[in-house]
């Protein structure tokens, strides 16, 4: 019997929140899951990044059996495999890559219901031994994901995708969900013909990607503009660069590595090791740079894809939205770089006339590629063309691509059209753009003399304007059909062009600027995931990567799968100091949680100097009373929510390690109650905490903003944090008193700046001696509270927050000669 909705829902928010570690749903999922989990269905239109995946992958925990997806290529499938399983998910999948003794244990495993989800390519979905198997099974559904390529419209057209109609027929009573991200109305009526999807609900989410920043500039020299667009943005991060043909593949990704940068080419003509090997490299390692083919990224699950480069015009619209939608996957900020020029538009075009497929296909793949080039050659925001093209509206510019940062200038070029279309017609309707520039322009070439071109009305008639207008003026004119180019790159006047040359309609062309460098400003945007996190937290975020790099070596897993980028700088943003803070980190499952909890907390710890932050004990604490609304300062009351009154100063400094402590408890207050943090108490309770120290919770009455009430629900806490940070140790009882001497140092002197230069060098050496990172060998903090406290012995190095007995046996005796190098001149 089906689960009442609310009952539904309620289970797969569970779900949700425990086993992928979200709050929430996003846009359209909750609706989807519901659908699919009730046994209907349904075809999905979702942006790559919008979460697809979980619209099958949660129905499939919902239902009883095994969900069956239908995926297209084997690297998809032990992405989201490996994902699933460190997720806590019973996942397997059955292609070519299998022995047969363990594709018979995945086999035993599905007929035994120990399986959640079953990945299978169509090739092998459509073996009658296959067929016969899932007959027999517990299925809960069948998903077919990148549907869109059982239309022969469709971008990747698979002909074994058309053969799945077995599905409806064989498997009456079971829910079909197919997915894709791009689909125009021709490929979805396919997609409901194909898989009997007729009266299914059509779930369409928002196709823009708000997190890339869309660039389109010309060709100059393109390898070196690619070089200076990674070295300046994007140094360090993983990206994909898209060519049109194999040798270009090579030779660019020769091209970089012999410029410093990690670079391998992919492409259908290496061997299938080789293929492997370059996608085991790009999904285990990070900052690696793939060169390729189209035939690269569409089973590329990996979410941190900073940068999409095209060196080459694609084929469509389709194509490029697909291919561009491969960045950014975690929704952080991210690029889609292209250049292209006049030679790209002729190939593209030449490829579609000269193609086997018939004349009504080609007539559509020309249209495509018409509407990219529109995108191309656009004066206004491109993400308006963008998604106007697959039938959404932006109200406005979206303040995020280069037309809208760099806005061109719009001229009525109509004359110079019309002389260029002369020229072409005049020279017989054969001659490249080249050759046209030259005869405009008025150069008496051998080639022009040769041929005549000389004596002709339309020679020189553009010596107003240089060569860089006209070869515009050319790509332009091709670009939106006025001219078109034969097998030989000449070009040649279409009928189109009569408009202009005849009945005076008016022609609008951009005036073109190479590709901008970025300024600053621009950077910061579209620069990699480290510049999208503060550069106070921007350390921590990376000692996580490095823990997170080497976590996923030691488990043989590419490190998305442990943790997104995402989630690790929520971590260095929120620096928990326990698992029950640390829980409520978006993409912080309960699996993950007790797998790489302890971990994590302590690289924030080490990290931070040793603080401890909040008890491990913290929801075990006295239930809050929700009726608290207002606080006590010295007999004035304080409305939480409406903000905390300016403090009067105080004698002593806030303690910073207090001050962060606190903070933590706060979010921890802020989760448990579901309330804000201002509603908890304001900061400037904080401040005064912090400043005050209070270590007996009769000592809290004197702290702004802090009632009776309040006091009595969690003055513990509050103490008992405070302790914990002063004293190092989470277990000082409440009731002892802090020595005075320790408090005097909530206000440490300022730190000696010759001696913070010469420890960060030490510690540069030491990473260069040890091979381990900077936080491995001692942190920031570490490294300030040294250059404040400046120890002079080892047993003085034992009071710094930080360094514990392994790092003093490892490098105490150089640190102290460091400081001696530094103090004794």
């Amino acid at each position: 019997m089906t689960a009442a909705p609310a009952d539904l829902h309620a289970r797969a928010l569970h779900l949700l929140q425990t086993i992928w570690g979200y709050p929430e749903f996003r846009g359209v999922q909750a609706d989807i899951v519901a659908q699919v989990a009730a046994g209907g269905n349904a075809l999905v239109l979702m942006p790559t990044g919008g979460g697809k995946s979980l619209c099958y992958q949660l129905p499939s925990l919902l239902r009883p059996g095994v969900g069956i997806v239908v995926s297209p290529l084997i690297a998809l499938m032990k992405d989201q495999v490996d994902t699933l399983r460190q997720n806590g998910v019973r996942a397997a999948f059955l292609n070519s890559t299998l022995l047969p003794h363990e594709a018979r244990e995945v086999e035993d495993s599905l007929l035994a219901g120990h399986l959640d989800l079953l990945y299978v390519a169509p090739e092998r979905l459509l073996l009658p031994r296959t067929l016969e198997l899932l007959e027999r099974a517990p299925v809960a559904l069948f998903a077919v994901d990148e549907a869109h390529c059982v239309s022969q419209w469709g971008h990747d057209f698979r002909p074994e995708y058309q053969q799945l109609s077995v599905l409806p027929g064989r498997f009456p009573g079971l829910p079909r969900v197919a997915l894709t991200a791009t689909a125009d109305e021709r490929t979805r009526a396919d997609i409901k013909s194909v898989l009997h999807l007729w009266d299914a609900p059509q779930f369409v989410s928002s196709f823009d990607r708000p997190n890339i920043q869309y660039r389109v500039g010309l060709k100059d020299s393109p390898k070196s503009q690619l070089l200076h667009f990674i070295r300046e943005e994007h140094a360090g991060d993983a990206g994909i660069v898209y060519c049109l043909s194999r040798k270009s593949v090579e030779e660019t990704a020769k091209w970089l590595s012999a410029q410093g940068l990690d670079a391998l080419a992919y492409h259908a003509g290496l061997s299938p090791a080789e293929r492997n090997r370059v996608q085991d490299r790009f999904l285990n390692e990070e900052g690696v740079v793939v060169c390729a083919t189209v035939a690269f990224g569409m089973g590329i699950d990996k979410p941190n894809v900073r940068f999409v480069a095209h060196l080459d015009l694609p084929k469509s619209m389709e194509g490029y939205y697909q291919e561009t939608g491969r960045a950014g996957r975690d929704g952080l900020p991210s690029t889609a770089w292209m250049v292209y020029g006049l030679s790209d538009v002729v190939n593209v075009r030449r490829m579609l006339a000269g193609s086997d497929a018939p004349e009504e296909v080609k007539r559509v793949e020309s249209a495509k590629l018409d509407a990219l080039l529109t995108y191309c050659e656009a004066a206004t925001c491109r993400r308006q063309v963008l998604l106007q093209y697959f039938g959404e509206d932006l109200p406005g510019p979206c303040g995020n691509c280069d037309l809208c940062h760099t806005p061109p200038q719009v001229r009525d070029l109509t004359r110079e059209a019309q002389m260029a279309l002369s020229a072409a017609i005049r020279t017989g309707n054969r001659f490249g753009a080249a050759h046209l520039t030259d005869v405009l322009l008025g150069r008496e070439t051998d080639k022009v003399l040769a041929q005549g071109h000389h004596l002709l009305p339309t020679f020189g008639v553009g010596r107003e304007h240089d060569e860089k207008l006209w070869r515009s003026v050319l790509r332009q004119l091709v670009s939106l059909g006025y001219l078109s180019a034969d097998d030989h790159f000449g070009l040649r006047a279409t009928g189109k062009s009569r408009a202009i040359l005849k009945e005076g309609q008016k022609l609008l062309l951009r005036e073109d600027a190479l590709l901008p460098k970025a300024g600053k400003g621009k950077r910061e945007r579209a620069s990699a995931s480290r510049a999208a996190v503060s550069s106070e937290h921007a350390p921590l975020f990376e000692a996580l990567r490095a823990w997170r790099l080497q976590k996923a070596k030691e488990l043989g897993l590419p490190p998305y799968t442990i943790f997104h980028d995402a989630t690790l700088r929520t971590i260095a943003e929120l620096r928990p100091g326990s698992h029950a803070t640390l829980g409520t980190v978006s993409g912080v499952g309960g699996r993950k949680l007790a797998a790489y909890g302890d971990e994590v907390l302590q690289v924030v710890r080490d990290f931070t100097g040793g603080a401890k932050g909040e008890p491990e004990n913290l929801l075990d604490s006295p239930a809050f009373d929700l009726a608290v609304r207002g606080a006590r300062n010295n007999g004035a009351v304080l409305d939480v929510l409406g903000g905390a009154k300016a403090l009067q100063p105080q004698p002593r400094p806030a303690h910073p390690g207090v001050l962060g402590a606190l903070r933590d408890l706060r979010r921890t207050l802020a989760a448990e109650q579901e309330r804000s943090l201002s509603w908890v108490f304001p900061e400037a309770t904080l401040d005064d905490l912090a400043r005050k120290l209070p270590t007996r919770t009769e000592e809290l009455k004197d702290i702004f903003g802090l009632g009776g009430r309040r006091i009595q629900s969690f003055g513990d806490r509050i103490v008992e944090t405070i302790r914990a940070e002063l004293t190092g140790r989470e277990d000082s009882p409440v009731d002892t008193p802090v020595p005075a001497a320790l408090l005097e140092e909530a206000a440490p002197p300022a730190p000696h700046p010759d001696l913070s230069e010469a420890l960060r060098e030490l510690r540069r050496e030491l990473m260069r001696e040890t091979g381990h990172s900077a936080y491995v060998v001692f942190t920031n903090a570490t490294l300030e509270a040294l250059a404040a406290r400046q120890p002079r012995t080892l047993a003085e190095l034992t009071e710094v927050p930080g360094l514990g007995e392994k790092r003093i046996e490892a490098y105490g005796a150089r640190i102290l000669d460091a400081i001696d190098t530094v103090l004794d001149g």
